[in-house]
């Protein structure tokens, strides 16, 4: 799938292998501005109509606030976090992000995750280091480890496991993630994220930026 920025006209490129059937979102390389792309299913022909009965001829009805406000948020780029996790754990982070204002999303399908976040759209990824559910080859945390560096040095990282001493820098090293946390911190750790990610943005920034000279020159 090709598909052209709507910000700075760069053209992307979509691998046809990994655009999902519904609509997804996709960051551009150049000016990180978030834009929604058709699925799969759009390029599908539409099946034969039936006449439809009077009662259908009405106008529809308008699209809900969720999703008006989805849209907004996809056109301007907001702050978007992803969930691979469940249990009370999972409440708890949804909590912490939602209240650091982050739209938070749930993802099922591992390798879809995997392409939001090699994409770019989530800016924090939330997952557990538990071995893959039955059928399953891989984890979102392990899936994760072979996405391109510079995939991986965008999006901040949050580990959940029993084995994690909350905030333990030398855990957090071993296992590759900029915080982790155990399950039982896991509706307390608000002020935690807001100052790691702070400090993970005042020591990446200066990279950032130089590499968005080099991309401008």
């Amino acid at each position: 799938m090709q598909a052209q920025c709507s910000q700075c006209s760069t053209r992307i490129q979509v691998d046809d292998t990994k655009v999902p059937d519904r609509p997804f979102k996709v960051r551009c390389p150049k000016c990180q501005a978030v834009m929604t792309l058709p699925g799969r299913e759009a390029d599908s022909p539409p099946a034969p109509e039936a006449e439809p009965p009077a009662s259908a001829l009405e106008a529809p009805p308008p699209p809900s606030p969720a999703a008006l406000a989805r849209r907004e948020r996809a056109q301007a780029g907001g702050n978007d976090a992803l969930i691979a996790l469940s249990g009370p754990a999972a409440v708890g982070l949804r909590q912490a992000l939602e209240s650091l204002q982050f739209n938070v999303d749930s993802v099922d399908d591992i390798e879809e995750g995997a392409h939001l976040l090699e994409q770019g759209v989530y800016e924090v990824a939330v997952t557990a280091r538990t071995p893959p559910e039955r059928g399953k080859p891989e984890t979102l945390a392990q899936r994760m480890l072979r996405l391109p560096l510079d995939a991986r040095r965008r999006v901040f990282v949050i580990l959940v496991g029993e084995e994690f001493r909350t905030a333990d820098g030398t855990q957090a090293w071993a296992a590759q993630a900029d915080l982790v946390v155990n399950p039982a911190d896991a509706g307390r750790c608000e002020h935690l994220i807001r100052s790691t990610m702070a400090e993970r943005k005042r020591l990446y920034q200066p990279l950032v930026d130089a590499r968005r000279r080099i991309e401008s020159e």
